[in-house]
């Protein structure tokens, strides 16, 4: 299939760097995908390859192809964990994403899921960019809409690793509700969120005094947008490297999924801290 894109440069933007005016053609790509595409020769103006900073003129046409060769399964480090006759797990590393984007030109668990699996199959649930651990495949529609079932009834747990900052004693229950619209960041309001399903258990496991953190095991059945992120920094602990809720560290966000249960269906990944 053609991934071809044709553009003609206008006035505007006559003398301008093409990795600038790729901007236009491409208005959710970022510069390093604009500049990547020009390197790798998938960019030519007036049917010539041209570099990132090559000056175009106006009139000039920009063909850009975004076709790219697959990434397998196991170049992106997604393999299978569990698997049954109607849903399976896969391990999903931090820094990649759970499903395409539309627009961007990246690799996602989505996309190499007809490697490791026969027929259609439905990925389930999302873990953000840099969090690991299970994402749930149904690998029917009927297991699809049972899983939906599940989770209206509240008969999914799923389990967290997380390593917070500051030290944290006990159990906790963080019940406040989130608000998610529209928003890159969710906020956690004051009041409480009558639907348990909605809140995010928290039980301390480990301190690790040399670095002031403490690490975590949380709970949640249905789960909203940044949940976790959101409720363990409301409480004044932040997960390390969470530069959206807390600050960045050096290891990327401490983030794990580590176990799904429902009827019928366990599976659990280790950690990778």
């Amino acid at each position: 299939m053609s991934a071809e894109i044709s553009f003609i440069v206008p006035e505007s933007s006559d003398g301008l760097r093409l990795d600038k005016v790729l901007a236009s053609p491409l208005p959710e790509s970022g510069l390093r995908l604009r500049r990547r595409l020009c390197d790798e020769g998938r960019v030519r103006v007036s049917d010539a390859p041209r570099k990132p900073g090559y000056k175009v003129r106006a009139g000039q046409e920009i063909l850009i192809n975004r076709e790219q060769e697959a990434v397998t399964h196991s170049e992106l480090g997604v393999f299978v964990v569990e698997k049954t006759g109607d849903f399976a797990a896969v391990y999903k590393p931090g820094g990649v994403h759970s499903a395409a984007i539309e627009g961007k030109d990246d690799a996602s668990v989505e996309a190499v899921l007809p490697d490791l699996f026969d027929g259609e199959v439905t990925l389930l649930n999302r873990l953000d960019f840099l969090t690991s651990g299970l994402l749930l495949v149904a690998l029917n529609p009927e297991a699809a809409t049972r899983y939906q079932e599940l989770e209206e009834a509240g008969q999914l747990r799923k389990f967290y690793l997380a390593e917070v900052q500051g030290r944290l004693d006990g159990l906790a229950t963080v019940k406040n509700a989130l608000d998610t619209d529209d928003r890159k960041k969710t906020r956690v309001l004051e009041g409480d969120n009558p639907d348990e399903g909605r809140w995010t258990g928290v039980e301390t496991l480990s301190h690790d005094h040399e670095t002031r953190t403490t690490l975590v095991r949380c709970l949640i059945k249905r789960g909203a947008r940044h949940q976790i992120r959101a409720h363990l920094a409301s409480i004044g602990h932040p997960i390390v490297g969470d530069s959206l809720y807390g600050s960045a560290g050096n290891g990327g966000l401490r983030l794990h999924h580590q176990r799904i249960e429902f009827p019928g269906f366990v599976a659990e990944a280790s950690s990778p801290f």
